[in-house]
């Protein structure tokens, strides 16, 4: 039976399958999942130096399709809440939310809170592609600063 791990884990191994597994570990850490793809974006781009813009490409279309995943649980919590109770939970931060709108998952890049956010933009039926649009841009200026910070920090 643990056979299959080190197979699994020399499948997914860097610079390999680099992309697809940076993919993978960026569409996984932005659910509600606790991981962090930016030591993978980071390893990849050392490992690979060519494959800097496709990698942060790649990291921010998995990191937000992610994110699309949780607004679409977020949604889905909302109506089966709905279902059990008539009246809509309404508290502060969920307020400023709705103020906000759409345009408060620019900050989905955020450690900690920004998947839960996520998943309240669903959760408030904030319109899907205006979060996802907003989504993306944030992941990817943190990817893009993130990595190239890494890269001026750590040189070879």
């Amino acid at each position: 039976m643990d056979a299959w791990i080190p197979t699994l884990l020399a499948m997914l191994a860097l610079p390999q399958y680099g992309l697809s597994t940076l993919f993978v570990i960026a569409f996984i850490s932005a659910t509600l999942l606790p991981l962090g793809s930016e030591p993978a974006l980071y390893g990849l781009v050392r490992l690979n130096p060519e494959l800097l813009w496709p990698a942060i490409l790649v990291a921010t279309a998995g990191n937000t399709l992610g994110g699309a995943v949780s607004w679409w649980m977020g949604y889905g919590a909302e109506r089966a809440y709905e279902k059990v109770r008539h009246h809509p939970a309404e508290h502060r931060a969920l307020a400023m939310l709705r103020r906000f709108g759409a345009r408060a998952c620019l900050l989905s890049w955020l450690p900690i809170v920004g998947d839960p956010l996520c998943a309240v933009a669903g959760w408030l039926r904030l319109p899907f592609w205006p979060c996802v649009a907003y989504m993306a841009v944030g992941k990817l200026l943190r990817y893009v600063v993130m990595t190239l910070a890494l890269l001026q920090v750590m040189p070879s």
